[in-house]
């Protein structure tokens, strides 16, 4: 019900390119979020999600986070984890074009799992010096498996977030895509963490910010951060940005100009209706 309501609200609250007057966010929403053409990176983001949901081994899985809300049991058949636990599609086809449009140098992921981000974020950028963090052993070692199957250069990371972010990351990121603990406290705590490596070009994306209420909570101090200065909610990511050049705005909007049908299939997924 949290998710149907937050939803809802987000329905009634939302813009699109119509209503953004920030050149910035304007040419971002035109030139990146409704960009239609059809990239031969989608075949391989395709190859690479189908290629897990057609391994139906399983895993025991080591949750360190928020817990699901699918699986009841930590022992998981690695496709369910693609289909259920994994970034959709389109939002991964979306992360692709956002990589691609920012060319980001150096980028972090907190959060491996099945790597199904991770290989949006390599092939938008094939250039960047890429670290994902993963806590589950398990679930890494399946991950490496796809990244050497696709030849992508992860340097990818077995440890818990916190000790990693204490003792081994760099000065300086261009990319952040945060997607582990679905918690108010340690997304605080990555952010508070990693505050100190952004730039002014810096890229933050926090994954499912209206999980629960608690992530809501985050997301709203997030935002009234004095260091950030623009945000977008597009519902399933909140993306943050530290231009000391823009005038300080927070955005609500749509990622696609199919809004109804967009609209429709999201209710359905939250009543359980679709896969």
């Amino acid at each position: 019900m949290h998710l149907l309501k937050s939803y809802l609200k987000f329905l009634w609250n939302s813009n699109n390119s119509h209503g953004v007057h920030s050149p910035f966010v304007f040419d971002l929403l035109r030139k990146c979020f409704y960009d239609k053409n059809e990239y031969t990176e989608y075949t391989l983001l395709k190859k690479y999600r189908e290629s897990l949901l057609q391994n139906k081994n399983t895993i025991e899985v080591t949750d360190f986070g928020a817990g699901s809300r699918v699986f009841k049991s930590n022992t998981r058949a690695i496709n369910k984890i693609a289909q259920n636990a994994g970034i959709s599609g389109k939002d991964a086809r979306l992360l692709f074009r956002i990589v691609n449009y920012f060319e980001p140098k150096t980028i972090l992921e907190i959060g491996t799992s099945l790597g199904l981000a991770t290989s949006a974020l390599a092939f938008g950028n094939p250039k960047a010096q890429i670290t994902s963090l993963e806590g589950c052993p398990e679930t890494a070692k399946i991950a490496r498996q796809q990244f050497d199957k696709f030849d992508l250069g992860i340097d990818s990371v077995v440890s818990k977030f916190e000790s990693y972010l204490e003792t081994e990351k760099s000065d300086s990121y261009d990319f952040i895509y945060f997607d582990g603990n679905h918690s108010k406290i340690a997304t605080l705590q990555y952010f508070d963490s990693l505050l100190s490596t952004a730039h002014n070009e810096t890229v933050w994306i926090f994954d499912d910010i209206h999980w629960s209420a608690d992530m809501e909570e985050a997301w709203e101090i997030i935002k009234k951060h004095p260091k950030v200065t623009v945000t977008i909610d597009t519902f399933q990511w909140g993306l943050v940005f530290f231009r000391r050049e823009q005038e300080k705005e927070h955005f609500i909007l749509r990622t696609s100009n199919s809004f109804f049908l967009n609209s429709i299939l999201g209710l359905r997924k939250l009543w359980g209706l679709l896969p």
